[in-house]
């Protein structure tokens, strides 16, 4: 049985960080490195702790595919991450990357999170160069994620949909790819207990951005291949 939903994750305790695990070298997170990691990807392990959902004859998640933004900025590497508006029927308020289901009349789960990115933020697919993909991440929700990555140069033009997206924001792939900001946390429910990452960054104008659950696993599987 799968366990009931977190409404307040911020709120409940860390049990531990990766603090005392190397963080991914700058030069990684250059775009010829990224570029060439994804091309020629080493043997390396996904984070099997964070995996939702077990695979199971009686479970078939819906396809579904995002776009994990990679923004080559001046200043370094960003990624890209929208807040899902309050009302939605699922994730509502969550910090995650453009994407969503996918439909009929895509050809590949490169062709959703390109579409779903042009729906959800009106990310033009010109400015997408498409350089590799993660593991697919299913979740209690029911999907199956296939997070595909992306470099974006700038300038580009974005337009939240507003019945989707709150805000649109970018997080450096240096403080994402820091373990010390890889935090686990503590879910206890009647069946038993969940564990799951979530990396907290803060905003200039204070408080925070809170990126955990699908949107945090899928990073930390990131960092896993960065690193290896």
């Amino acid at each position: 049985m799968a366990p009931p939903l977190i409404l307040h994750p911020e709120a409940l305790p860390i049990v531990s960080t990766g603090e005392g695990e190397p963080s991914v070298p700058a030069e990684r997170l250059a775009p010829d490195a990224l570029r060439d990691r994804l091309a020629h990807p080493p043997l390396w392990t996904p984070d099997a702790s964070i995996v939702e959902v077990a695979p199971s004859a009686r479970f078939t998640p819906r396809a579904a595919a995002v776009l994990v933004p990679l923004v080559m900025r001046p200043q370094g590497t960003t990624v890209l991450f929208t807040q899902r508006t309050q009302h939605l029927s699922t994730h509502a308020g969550q910090i995650s990357f453009p994407g969503g289901s996918r439909e009929p009349d895509d050809p590949t789960p490169i062709a959703t999170a390109l579409r779903e990115s042009r729906e959800e933020i009106g990310l033009d697919s010109g400015v997408v160069e498409v350089i590799g993909s993660l593991p697919d991440y299913v979740t209690r929700t029911g999907f199956r994620i296939a997070p595909v990555i992306g470099l974006l140069k700038p300038p580009f033009d974005l337009v939240a949909d507003a019945g989707e997206v709150a805000e649109i924001f970018e997080v450096p792939l240096e403080f994402l790819m820091n373990p010390t900001n890889h935090q686990v946390r503590l879910f206890n429910y009647q069946m038993g207990e969940r564990r799951f990452y979530s990396m907290p960054y803060p905003k200039a104008t204070g408080g925070e951005y809170f990126i955990w659950g699908a949107t945090a696993a899928m990073l930390r599987n990131f960092y896993q291949l960065l690193r290896a």
